[in-house]
């Protein structure tokens, strides 16, 4: 056997730990960045083709929701399947499924099969969750000072494909005339092309799997600390069952948050008679402000601790909702603020609740764990775009920003108490 795939030379040294670990979150970057162009077709075109199949604007949601549906029941799967088979095959399956459902979706087109179109929306959610599980594969193998930062960086190669995707429907739609497909499919060609190219990566280059290594440098550890009589290795578990409850609703509560503002905004902004550049310019630099921040926002982490960052996410949620609330909703000057804090707010909440969930989980059960966790990451944007539109409705855009505020806020006592937990636990192990 190679050394490069002897699992025992990784556990025999930190150097060689170190390498692999760059050497995934390297795999991980170029998945990310192919990923990150599949992520908007759904949202650029996917209405206007159920308007062109249908007629109408009455189904125009349907795209969002199916695939959201789809991101939060394929998150399930490819979390047990990483944790079985490793991230290697969890999430090039994952990232390959999306795939094939972006293809699926241009031959429903073609067709005018508009339940087979549903389907395959379905299906495309699947690239979706395996580009936010992606972010926990370049961890694996990071020491606790590396694994914010090691977030950060996937995410930051995601804005890389996420910001060309949607300037590409132009151009992807006379690619598309040219083979003969309906041109608004153009996007979703590129969004399979993409996908397939990220799970690809994953598959050929992702060896030996992080993961793997991890659970394997693991067992040694406790194999080296275990006194059985009969040589069966004892398997404690040391998952911090506080830290993946509290890790998880830092998750979930900022990103139904950011997703419930964000959704109703465009809505909000053209009833005070701002014009569509206007509002693409806002959401525009509101997804800049999802995911440039993370240049820096893992080195924070890591650096000045979860905690401080989990604060920091709701306190910048909270001056969000409250800009948003009271700012006059036709200014872009003003809504960019508003909604780029919203996403600064986000990012800080994304990156300090996944090192939570990293640093609480034991390697041997980690995958199906943050697998399950971001089922209901999923289901919160689902909850927060569909409630927004409910309580905007009833009550207007300045009560969904104060009810946005009050509920970033209650992250800031979630984490006191945590820390509260953990210092009387201390005390009384010492």
């Amino acid at each position: 056997m190679s050394r490069k795939h002897d699992y025992s030379y990784y556990t025999k040294s930190k150097e060689a730990q170190q390498q692999l670990y760059k050497r995934s979150l390297l795999v991980v970057v170029i998945s990310q960045i192919f990923s990150g162009a599949g992520l908007a077709a759904g949202i650029t075109v996917g209405a206007l083709i159920i308007q062109d199949m249908t007629g109408s604007e009455s189904l125009a949601g349907m795209p969002i929701a199916l695939s959201t549906f789809g991101s939060a029941f394929s998150a399930y799967l490819v979390g047990r399947l990483s944790q079985r088979y490793g991230r290697r095959f969890g999430l090039g399956a994952g990232f390959i499924t999306g795939g094939m459902g972006a293809f699926g979706v241009i031959i429903a087109a073609l067709t005018g099969n508009l339940p087979l179109l549903f389907i395959f929306l379905f299906i495309y959610g699947a690239g979706t969750s395996s580009n936010l599980q992606a972010r926990y594969a370049g961890t694996d193998l990071a020491n606790e000072k590396q694994r914010a930062t090691a977030v950060s960086i996937a995410l930051v190669s995601t804005t890389v494909g996420a910001v060309a995707g949607p300037n590409l429907v132009l151009p992807m739609g006379h690619v598309a005339d040219f083979i003969g497909i309906p041109s608004l499919t153009g996007v979703f060609l590129l969004a399979g092309v993409a996908y397939v190219l990220a799970g690809l990566t994953f598959l050929l280059f992702l060896r030996p799997d992080p993961l793997m290594v991890a659970r394997e440098i693991e067992l040694v550890k406790k194999k080296d600390r275990d006194d059985a009589e009969d040589g069966e290795i004892v398997h404690s578990h040391k998952a911090n069952k506080m830290g993946i409850w509290v890790g998880g609703i830092v998750l979930v509560l900022s990103h139904g948050v950011m997703v419930a503002i964000m959704t109703m905004t465009p809505v909000h902004m053209q009833h005070h008679g701002a014009a569509l550049s206007g509002i693409g310019l806002v959401i525009g630099l509101h997804i800049a402000g999802m995911y440039l921040p993370s240049i820096f926002t893992g080195v924070l982490v890591d650096r000045i601790g979860r905690p401080a960052m989990v604060i920091a996410s709701g306190i910048t949620l909270a001056i969000s909702g409250i800009l948003a609330a009271y700012v006059a909703g036709g200014s872009v000057f003003w809504m960019s603020v508003s909604l780029i804090l919203l996403g600064v707010g986000w990012n800080f909440g994304l990156i300090s609740g996944t090192a939570i969930v990293i640093d609480s989980t034991d390697v041997l059960t980690r995958a199906k764990i943050q697998g399950s966790i971001d089922v209901f990451v999923a289901l919160a944007g689902t909850v927060g775009g569909l409630a927004s539109g409910i309580v905007v409705a009833f009550s207007g855009f300045s009560m969904l920003s104060f009810l946005g505020t009050y509920i970033s806020l209650l992250l800031i006592p979630l984490i006191i108490w945590m820390r509260y937990k953990q210092k009387k636990s201390s005390v009384q192990t010492v």
